[in-house]
């Protein structure tokens, strides 16, 4: 089997699918491993390095394209590349596919069989194949290390013969995988944390971590099948956003990371509430991509409103490169390993798993995600 690891096309993208060592580990489950020249080198990774890892190296993409059995890749392909591969290939990477219909169309009447890592199902089975969790970790970390180079303040408490210095205030919004290491790296570095989210079964996780949560009675709330936040009613949100004003006037720096997948973010800061803020403060808004979670986000700039700068960060993960790079690269061989049939020496997609139910959404020139399908 072919497994061919394009170059990333997405403007100042460092974050590579695959690292050599884990290319390696392809090589000895008996696949034929080719990679576009010069794919690794964003995030420090040679082509001497897949070389020595058993992997050739081509600079034809098109011929890699067209021959491939198995395309891994971290972005959503392009159009001319999904016509390039062959039917009945195998294609893995983020789709997007809730909002990028026409690329879905495409896989579908070329005959791909497409992985869509965001829609990976939150079962034990699957965690270490979460790319979307293992990205969303470490993009959390990167929203406090931002916050903390923009703010003018330092984070920790500091007695010294100068005076008292007291810690500056977090409030984390939302508290999924990005929410929790974003808690946990504002209180390493010495913040007071404070953090909200419309799961009541996270306050532990929150205390956990040396954090207060915050309680706003909301009525009817909790968590899908997969851990993810239901969608308020207007009222729920209203209501939730006028007690967070409270918390948010208080705070030095302020963090959103408040999704859902498939769907635009919610607005959870506006403006009023922004007009309540201390000048200097910080929002590092981790939504900005899907439409953000704070009125007047730009994403991927920053910008100052009343006097509070609101960082609109796109892509944190990008920002630690070589670790984003090394945990996806994980992610993705836990897949191919968990699914590699050792009498073909290739991928078998067993249509009847759970995990492929969740996350293969084209086969066979159909629609094959059931939720999808629903969608369309």
């Amino acid at each position: 089997m072919r497994i061919v690891i394009p170059k990333e096309r997405s403007p100042g993208e460092r974050r590579v699918p695959m690292i050599p060592s884990n290319v390696k580990q392809l090589v000895k489950l008996g696949a034929r491993v080719e990679i576009e020249k010069g794919m690794g080198n964003p995030s420090g990774y040679t082509d001497d390095e897949y070389i020595s890892a058993g992997a050739t190296i081509s600079p034809d993409r098109k011929e890699l394209l067209s021959s491939a059995d198995v395309v891994l890749r971290l972005h959503k392909p392009p159009i001319e590349d999904i016509t390039l591969l062959k039917k009945g290939s195998i294609h893995i990477s983020y789709l997007d596919p809730f909002n990028e219909r026409e690329i879905l169309n495409k896989l579908v009447s070329h005959g791909i069989s497409a992985i869509s890592m965001e829609m990976i199902p939150r079962v034990t089975r699957a965690q270490k194949m979460d790319a979307l969790s293992s990205q969303a970790s470490l993009a959390g970390y990167v929203a406090v290390i931002i916050a903390a180079d923009r703010f003018r303040k330092i984070f920790p408490m500091m007695m010294t013969p100068a005076g008292t210095i007291a810690p500056a205030r977090v409030f984390v919004i939302g508290v999924g995988v990005a929410g929790l290491q974003a808690i946990a790296t504002a209180k390493r570095l010495g913040a007071r944390v404070e953090a909200f989210d419309t799961r009541p079964v996270v306050e532990e996780q929150v205390q956990s971590l040396g954090a207060k949560f915050v309680k706003i009675d909301l009525g009817e709330t909790g968590q899908t099948k997969d851990g993810y936040a239901k969608v308020l009613t207007e009222e729920q949100i209203e209501k939730q956003r006028q007690e967070m004003a409270k918390h948010c006037t208080l705070a030095d720096v302020v963090i959103t990371t408040a999704q859902v997948f498939g769907k635009k973010a919610p607005l959870i800061v506006t403006g009023e509430m922004i007009t309540g803020m201390k000048e200097g403060s910080i929002i590092v808004d981790l939504a900005a991509e899907s439409g953000g979670n704070v009125e007047g986000t730009i994403p991927g700039e920053e910008a100052v409103v009343e006097g509070v700068k609101i960082i609109g960060l796109k892509n944190g993960a990008n920002h630690v490169a070589e670790h984003a790079s090394q945990m996806y690269s994980s992610n993705i061989l836990s897949f191919i390993t968990e699914f590699w049939d050792e009498e073909t020496k290739g991928l078998k997609l067993r249509l009847d798993d759970e995990i492929i139910k969740g996350c293969l959404v084209t086969h066979e020139n159909e629609i094959f995600s059931e939720a999808l399908k629903k969608l369309i």
